[in-house]
């Protein structure tokens, strides 16, 4: 296969990717996060890097346009449901079974809080994501 013929089809393939993640409001970025390591956040934020590796200009609040199809504080208002229907109280006893007296950190920041980086409520504002319990316990957000 050549080169030309490989990046369309990649190309192809990440927009199926995006529209399915856009049909499939139901699934959660944690949920995601939890089961494949990556979330919609995770992919607008590489979709950022590549534009900027390239010289192009592109914000954060573009690149979630470009992967969650409207303004993200739009899709948040939209699909509330998903922030609902997680109990608190599960998610906490998980997370204190991980890591002691982070759960109170983890749970805020999955019900709407913020992270250290400033990202709110999901957990694609988590460098490296898994491995990294010292990010998840670090209370100064």
């Amino acid at each position: 296969m050549d080169d030309k013929t490989r990046t369309e089809l990649e190309a192809a393939t990440f927009r199926r990717l995006v529209e399915h993640l856009r049909e499939r409001t139901d699934v959660q970025n944690i949920d995601l996060m939890n089961l494949a390591g990556f979330c919609r956040n995770c992919l607008s934020k590489w979709y950022r890097a590549e534009a900027e590796d390239r010289g192009v200009a592109l914000s954060d609040p573009e690149s979630r346009q470009i992967v969650y199809g409207m303004p993200y504080d739009e899709w948040r208002a939209k699909y509330p449901e998903g922030s609902q229907r997680r109990p608190k109280g599960r998610l906490r006893r998980f997370a204190e079974a991980l890591i002691p007296d982070c759960g109170a950190v983890i749970v805020g920041a999955a019900a709407g809080g913020r992270h250290r980086n400033g990202d709110e409520g999901d957990y694609g504002g988590f460098r490296g994501h898994r491995g990294r319990a010292a990010q998840i316990t670090d209370r100064a957000h």
